[in-house]
C-alpha cells in the first residue's frame, strides 16, 4: 500500500521552502509521496483578499512540483464546498483512493492549535500527522511524528509577495518557472 503525505496550503505562491519540506518527508522515509494540496480558501487565513486566483495558483503549484518524481500537484479542494476543512479533504481522498494511506503533513505552529480544528480526535487518529518543526530551538512535539531536520528555508509565502510587490528579486524563494508565470501574469505586484 502507498502511503501518501497531504501537504496542504494555498501556496500563495508555492516557494522552495514549500518543495524542500515535502521532498523531506519523503527521504525521511514517512511517505511514498507527497501530494500538495491547494487550499482556495484556509478557514484560518484572516485576508482572502491577498489570495492569489485559484487558477494562477494551481498553475504556479504544477510548476513548483515539476520535475519532483515524489510530489505531486493535487487540486481535490477545488471542486469542493468552502471554505475547506482538512477533515474534508482528508474523507475525500480517501473515499477517491481506497488503497493508498494517507497522512496529514503539518507545521508545528498548526500542531499547537490542532486541537480546535474540525474533527481533530479523528484526523489524528486516521492520518498520522506528521509534524515539521519551527526551528532547532522549537518545544517538542508530542502526540504526533516529528519530521527529523526537517529543511526549514527562511522563506514564506509572505516574503515572496512582498518581494514582488517592492520590485526585489525573489529568484531564490521560487522556482524559476514559478517566478516567469509571477511576472508574465503581473501577479503580487500591488498589496
Amino acid at each position: 500500500m502507498t502511503t501518501v503525505g497531504i501537504f496542504g496550503g494555498s501556496f500563495n505562491p508555492p516557494h522552495l521552502g514549500h518543495t524542500a519540506l515535502a521532498s523531506a518527508v519523503v527521504e525521511a522515509g514517512m511517505a511514498d509521496e507527497v501530494w500538495m494540496v491547494l487550499s482556495p480558501l484556509n478557514p484560518l487565513k484572516h485576508n482572502p483578499a491577498e489570495l492569489a486566483p485559484d487558477a494562477d495558483r494551481w498553475a504556479m503549484l504544477r510548476l513548483a512540483v515539476d520535475g519532483y518524481e515524489c510530489l505531486k500537484a493535487c487540486d481535490v479542494e477545488l471542486s469542493m464546498p468552502r471554505p475547506s476543512y482538512t477533515i474534508d479533504t482528508m474523507r475525500r481522498l480517501a473515499e477517491l483512493y481506497p488503497d493508498t494511506r494517507f497522512r496529514l503533513i503539518i507545521g508545528q505552529d498548526n500542531w499547537e492549535i490542532f486541537p480546535s480544528w474540525r474533527d481533530a480526535d479523528e484526523l489524528a487518529r486516521l492520518y498520522a500527522p506528521i509534524v515539521y518543526r519551527r526551528g532547532a530551538d522549537a518545544p517538542p512535539v508530542t502526540g504526533a511524528d516529528t519530521l527529523p531536520g526537517a529543511p526549514l528555508l527562511p522563506v514564506s509565502s509572505t516574503m515572496v509577495r512582498r518581494a514582488v510587490a517592492a520590485g526585489e528579486p525573489v529568484n531564490n524563494m521560487v522556482a524559476p518557472e514559478v517566478y516567469r508565470y509571477i511576472m508574465q501574469h503581473n501577479l503580487y505586484r500591488k498589496l
